[in-house]
């Protein structure tokens, strides 16, 4: 098991979400990034499902990764609540817990419109292009089936969304609470037929041409729309 570090039991996300490493130091090109990455995609998918315990030296295994890139990634995701260490036992994957699911999306309602009139404002025409190019390849995703795909989408396109407000400290709190989120969101997709998964997406087809045409108003509305429903 990995061991415990001092103050790292039981992290409040919510709480933790402003304290995250300045994203400069997580380049996609780093091998702390794709760890990072791959491991929440795991998580999210329940590839490693909710109380697992990660062993440092089998998840290196897993994912080629050294033990040093590894711990930087299991840190990050226990500031954003995606794993949890505790006393005598080691890091676990975070528990499904549906009160922690509502109050991000309770959070995310107060934030995502927001982002997107912010966004229609602020955007560069290289963040327009990260929007508009979230969803690419999405029907034949959904033809296919390709869940971990059509996850990628998702996430890719609310971090675009996100950045493009030009406020890090925002941009830092809506990527964690869509990773919260989304572990609910993907139990939910995988009962959606292909054609509500379409509707879905010509959603955040919209929200994105309302940012590139620079309509306040109708992005925050459509940004609003899709965070949907939290779990009851």
């Amino acid at each position: 098991m990995t061991e415990e570090l001092p103050g790292a039991l039981d992290a409040d996300p919510l709480t933790h979400a402003f304290h995250q490493a300045d994203p400069r130091d997580w380049a996609p090109e780093l091998q702390k990034s794709r760890i990072y990455e791959q491991l929440l995609s795991d998580i999210i998918l329940g590839a490693l499902p909710p109380s697992a315990p990660l062993e440092e030296k089998r998840l290196a295994l897993r994912y080629g990764a050294g033990l040093s890139g590894l711990r930087e990634a299991m840190n990050r995701l226990a500031l954003e609540g995606m794993v949890v260490r505790r006393a005598r036992i080691g890091t676990v994957v975070a528990p499904l817990d549906l009160r922690e699911i509502a109050h991000a999306f309770e959070v995310r309602r107060l934030l995502e419109g927001r982002s997107g009139a912010l966004a229609a404002r602020a955007a560069t025409p290289a963040d327009i292009a990260a929007i508009r190019s979230a969803f690419d390849g999405a029907e034949a995703a959904v033809e296919r089936g390709d869940l971990r795909a059509l996850l990628e989408m998702d996430r890719n396109f609310h971090k675009a969304v996100a950045q493009a407000t030009h406020n890090p400290l925002l941009a830092r709190f809506i990527v964690t609470l869509q990773n919260i989120a989304t572990r609910h969101w993907i139990f939910a997709m995988e009962k959606q037929s292909p054609d509500e998964q379409m509707t879905d997406i010509r959603l955040h087809r919209a929200a994105g041409e309302a940012i590139a045409a620079r309509d306040v108003r109708a992005a925050e509305v459509a940004m609003d729309r899709l965070v949907g429903d939290a779990p009851h």
